[in-house]
């Protein structure tokens, strides 16, 4: 008997029997075999790069603006010869597979172009780094008046979310044609966030601020507040309250006098939150800031987009876990900024009643402040029930803020 050994492992071998009536078979037998082996080879390859190429992408959601997908690319019709390989690794957004690379325009911003004139340069148009967004009503007016004009004047992006349905009647103010105004009734400032305050619109802005309306900033001034943060290394954040005339909810706001910024607060006897000690390493101790005046980088807040829910517009129960997107130790990254400080003067807004009956009769009348807040409640259970589900869910998912062996729940 002779064997002919393949070039895989050692035992696979295809023998060929001395009898001549049976060598004919055996040696067919042995060159079929030959011949699916690179075939076999070839398709093990392809579906390894496949895998490996679907895992990348994965892992590039993380951080890139856009999901990626790869086409494969054919020599044209006229032969010109190109490097098909490197072609086919490129990254390109979904849906610009048929478009030239250099066209493809990923994000977009919110400024405001003239109707005529020469062209401006997109990359030269806008010299506003960061954004403004403002909840307003117009009982609200003259306090944001004050807001606006001081975010304007350190060159920065304003978009108003007008929750009572009225607009005109902000025409008077000379700043109001240049900013954007959104209007929808009886919405919230995070309704209005995750549809119109998509990550890739505002990705060219350094940071969000996402404010309520009732806030006083005698003693602010957002330009030395970016540098500040930048500084520190915060990705989320808020200005301190000044505690004799603020409306403080948690004490974390209250501003430090003597500090610049702070990351924690302490509170020694055992309350219905717990105790904050030096070693406490969650919310409410650490790691965590109001719902009032978040600032937002750019990275924490394509996170902490993805994470506002579509239908609970209150999102309360949210800032225990923003912390999940300060882009590393929310010990670190997430803190109050006591240099440049506020006022929050804890003014009713949606559900409350107004001395403007003409204005008034465009809310809901039912949407008073107590059913207003009873629905903040039930949203909270909801999303503290939806985060649970999801954790227990979603195996991929490791909690960066705890031991494996602990379950996470909030």
């Amino acid at each position: 008997m002779i064997c002919f050994k393949t070039p895989m492992k050692s035992n696979n071998s295809v023998c060929v029997l001395e009898d001549i009536g049976k060598s004919r078979s055996c040696i067919c037998t042995f060159l079929i075999t030959m011949s699916l082996i690179p075939g076999a080879y070839f398709i093990a390859t392809a579906s390894l790069r496949y895998h490996s190429f679907m895992l990348s992408t994965g892992l590039r959601l993380n951080t890139d603006s856009v999901r990626c997908e790869v086409s494969p690319i054919q020599n044209d019709a006229a032969g010109e010869n190109r490097d098909v390989e490197k072609c086919n690794e490129k990254c390109r957004p979904v849906g610009t597979e048929l478009l030239p690379q250099g066209i493809v325009s990923k994000t977009s911003n919110l400024e405001m172009y003239p109707l005529s004139g020469p062209a401006i340069s997109e990359k030269h148009s806008s010299s506003k780094h960061s954004l403004l967004a403002l909840a307003v009503g117009y009982a609200q007016k003259e306090l944001v008046n004050q807001i606006v004009e001081k975010f304007l004047g350190e060159e920065f992006g304003v978009m108003l979310f007008h929750y009572d349905g009225v607009v005109d009647e902000w025409n008077d103010l000379e700043w109001s044609t240049r900013v954007i105004h959104v209007s929808a009734i009886n919405q919230t400032k995070w309704w209005f966030a995750k549809r119109f305050l998509h990550p890739d619109i505002v990705a060219e802005y350094d940071y969000i601020f996402l404010w309520d309306e009732d806030l006083g900033l005698d003693n602010f001034h957002p330009r030395r507040y970016v540098s500040i943060i930048e500084e520190e290394g915060l990705e989320i954040s808020q200005p301190a309250l000044d505690p004799a005339k603020s409306h403080v909810h948690h004490r974390i706001t209250v501003r430090h006098p003597r500090s610049r910024v702070h990351r924690r607060y302490y509170r020694f006897q055992d309350g219905g939150s717990g105790r904050c000690d030096r070693n406490s390493s969650a919310p409410p101790c650490v790691g965590w800031v109001e719902m009032m005046a978040h600032v937002f980088s750019r990275a924490a807040w394509r996170c902490a987009w993805y994470m506002i829910q579509n239908d609970l517009i209150h999102a309360w129960g949210l800032d225990k876990q923003l912390g999940y997107c300060a882009q590393g130790d929310r010990t670190i990254k997430v803190g109050v900024v006591d240099e440049e400080y506020i006022l929050h003067l804890g003014l009713p807004t949606l559900g409350a009643a107004t001395n403007n009956l003409e204005i008034s009769g465009s809310l809901d009348k039912s949407n008073n402040r107590s059913a207003v807040r009873l629905r903040s409640y039930a949203e909270m259970r909801s999303f503290r029930n939806r985060w649970n589900q999801a954790v227990k869910e979603d195996e991929c998912w490791v909690d960066p803020f705890i031991p494996p062996t602990i379950s996470q729940h909030i």
